[in-house]
């Protein structure tokens, strides 16, 4: 499936029905009296979250939403049917932006949430709303009120809990499929990720967690160079990075291993400030110098290094578990950070 993560819609709320003008013809009610009902309310333009869609794909096939208008009203003091609401499911993590304004009108973070981003117009009242003790048989009645017309334009941040980073060809996506049923293209050449795969992990320790595999980054990543900054947005909304570092790979692992840091400060956004765990990867194939150099500097940083082999398994359930443990403990946090804000 393509990953498509923006897309602009056109969404067009219902128009509201027009209020009805009637008199009874009533035999033996030789005054009658107004009887015209009410319009209907005019359908609105929904989005909804959805776990099961991971992409916009479906939403650029079609460029305009319309919702169904509300139903005229009618003689006999029938008032009209209100539209029905016209709901567009979009992936959870979805961002909806009013192109003109380039304002946030929601964030759809949850499943089954739903927001409305264009609101049906208002029935026009019939002439049985006029009527007065002075004015017992109007002779007016209102149209329906237009719905709401709005460009957006989504952006789709994907909601994971581990997001795993590092140069191209850094063993992001073997051990991805390695530790979860996620079958990202494997290859020995550089940017083979052209789009992030996402996987869940089940753990000893904890609950599942979610691992999201970015495409590779290069120097220049924050100006757009490479991929750029249309994948750094989507670990904005993980909990915990994971930055893999090639062992096999003869450029020094400290200067590969600060690019990429380097890169993620420049992009803001408190990205360098997450969590993060580091690990040594393809350890089977490593070059001794290279290697030693890294563990000293991380130890330098204070930083505990995991060395892993994808393809051999080794360390492979201690990254793993760790991982688990901090998801286990940011959770914790957040969840008490809830209880003393109520």
């Amino acid at each position: 499936m393509k990953f498509v993560d923006s897309v602009k819609i056109d969404v067009r709320a219902g128009a509201g029905g027009n209020g009805c003008m009637s008199f009874r013809r009533e035999k033996f009610v030789p005054r009658g009296g107004p009887d015209g009902g009410n319009g209907g309310r005019g359908g609105n333009v929904v989005l909804e979250g959805d776990d099961s869609r991971h992409t916009l794909l479906d939403l650029s096939y079609r460029a305009q939403y319309q919702a169904e208008r509300g139903i005229h009203g009618k003689g006999k003091d029938m008032n009209g049917r209100a539209g029905e609401d016209l709901i567009i499911k979009v992936p959870v993590g979805t961002l909806v932006y009013d192109v003109e304004t380039n304002d946030l009108v929601a964030d759809v973070t949850q499943k089954g949430e739903q927001v409305i981003v264009a609101k049906g117009g208002r029935g026009g009242r019939g002439n049985t709303a006029f009527v007065s003790p002075t004015h017992r048989a109007p002779r007016q009645c209102e149209p329906g009120n237009d719905g709401e017309k709005r460009l957006l334009r989504l952006e789709l941040k994907l909601i994971a809990d581990v997001g795993i980073i590092g140069m191209p060809n850094a063993g992001k996506s073997t051990f991805i499929s390695t530790v979860s049923a996620a079958r990202p293209k494997v290859a020995d050449y550089p940017f083979t990720t052209l789009v992030p795969s996402l996987g869940v992990v089940k753990s000893d320790y904890g609950e599942p967690f979610v691992l999201a595999d970015m495409p590779g980054l290069i120097e220049g990543a924050h100006e757009g160079v490479g991929l750029g900054t249309r994948f750094l947005r989507h670990i904005e909304r993980t909990r915990v990075l994971l930055h893999f570092v090639d062992a096999s790979d003869e450029v020094s692992m400290k200067e590969r291993y600060d690019t990429i840091q380097n890169e993620l400060s420049r992009y803001g956004k408190g990205i360098a400030d997450k969590r993060k765990l580091v690990a040594a990867t393809k350890i089977d194939s490593a070059h001794p110098e290279n290697l030693e150099e890294f563990e000293a500097y991380m130890d330098e940083l204070g930083i505990k290094l995991f060395k892993v082999s994808s393809v051999a398994g080794n360390g492979v359930k201690e990254l793993t578990d760790a991982i688990a443990g901090i998801i286990k403990e940011t959770g914790r946090a957040e969840e008490l950070e809830n209880e003393e804000s109520l």
